[in-house]
């Protein structure tokens, strides 16, 4: 072999080394690098988005882990390129942060039961402390809580049904009674739902869904319609469909008010009022009826959309519908954004305000606390 054959293999080989390197980000964590030593929390949907976000909220100690390392989870028929995750953790050096992709098969008829993915849905239970299930970026298909498309809008199939059957393996659904969840053998383990993660809980216990906020319970189904109600109960910004403004934000900042001495407003300790500060939501979908091993902790102001529930059995699985994880909420110098044309820009950190941030640390207090 020539030494300019042997230079071109010995490039080649380091080539390799250097993409994949022998400690690089595996896809399969609890297979590669699980350490049985450490604790570990779990996260659905972990974008390069939502990796930063949790990444912020550490690291400002807003959210308070301790020792726990976050495994991103997903499944390998979702719409998302998680090579990117897997890289941006990697250039990162995010240490803390690891990925496990999940292979099967899964159909809206085994979803509610044993399946395919059973036994790795328990080795991540089991292995796990806990679970953020992050907003799902498409809406639930209808059939499988048993309604027809009336304004669905179902981008991401798999990851609806991998989200859905994981849940119901944690906790159960009213419509398979025989099946004993993993969290009778932990009941302490904690879930959180955040904006649409809330209805891939409710969905995957056994609840319904309002499709579309503005139709069904304001009968405007039109944009020009729809800005006429009360911007308190807009769940998010409908004017940027009747004006071509990169100012106007997509979502909308509005109150919700607490159910009286109820989760939320007993450990917020929320004493003034039970209104809080304005929250930043952006969703047209709801939940209609949820099962009775809920209880509701906040509705919107007219109390005609679900803004947070709780389990009544298990003291640490709560969810809600706003958006409490953005990091430009607390950042003073982000970007300024309307919500009407005649609105005077304004950024996140200015519309959440003082109460505001006060209102999002203490939810953030109580997830911290549930970490155990």
């Amino acid at each position: 072999m020539t030494n300019k054959k042997i230079f071109v293999l010995y490039f080649l080989l380091m080539s390799v080394v250097v993409l994949f390197p022998k400690h690089g980000i595996s896809q399969d964590f609890f297979n590669t690098n699980y350490n049985p030593s450490k604790s570990y929390i779990l996260m659905t949907s972990p974008t390069i988005q939502n990796i930063e976000r949790v990444k912020y909220l550490i690291n400002n100690g807003i959210l308070f882990t301790g020792e726990y390392e976050i495994i991103g989870i997903y499944f390998y028929a979702e719409k998302y390129d998680y090579s990117q995750s897997i890289r941006y953790i990697r250039d990162n050096k995010l240490t803390k942060f690891h990925m496990q992709k999940i292979t099967g098969t899964l159909t809206i008829e085994d979803i509610f039961g044993p399946n395919n993915l059973t036994n790795n849905f328990d080795v991540m239970f089991s292995q796990s402390k806990g679970l953020f299930i992050w907003g799902k970026e498409s809406d639930i298909q209808p059939i499988i809580y048993g309604e027809k498309n009336t304004g669905s809008d179902i981008t991401d199939p798999q990851k609806n049904l991998f989200e859905i059957s994981f849940i119901f393996h944690l906790l159960g659904n009213v419509n398979n009674p025989n099946f004993t969840p993993f969290l009778e053998r932990d009941p302490q383990y904690f879930i959180v739902g955040i904006d649409d993660g809330m209805e891939i809980m409710n969905v995957a216990t056994g609840g319904s869904m309002i499709q579309d906020i503005p139709s069904e319970l304001y009968n405007a189904e039109f944009p020009r319609d729809i800005v006429q109600i009360d911007k308190e109960n807009l769940h998010c910004n409908y004017w940027q469909e009747i004006f071509d403004n990169s100012q106007l934000m997509s979502s909308n900042f509005h109150p919700v008010r607490m159910e009286i001495n109820g989760f939320l407003m007993k450990n917020l300790k929320w004493k003034k009022s039970n209104v809080s500060p304005p929250m930043i939501s952006s969703h047209h979908q709801a939940i209609k009826h949820p099962e009775n091993c809920w209880e509701i902790t906040a509705r919107s102001m007219d109390g005609k959309v679900i803004e947070g529930i709780k389990s009544k059995k298990y003291p640490n699985v709560f969810a809600v519908q706003f958006h409490p994880e953005i990091s430009e909420l607390f950042e003073e110098n982000g970007e300024k954004f309307k919500f009407s044309p005649r609105d005077i820009s304004a950024n996140y950190y200015e519309l959440t305000g003082k109460k505001g941030r006060k209102f999002l640390s203490k939810f953030w207090r109580i997830i911290s606390k549930s970490i155990k």
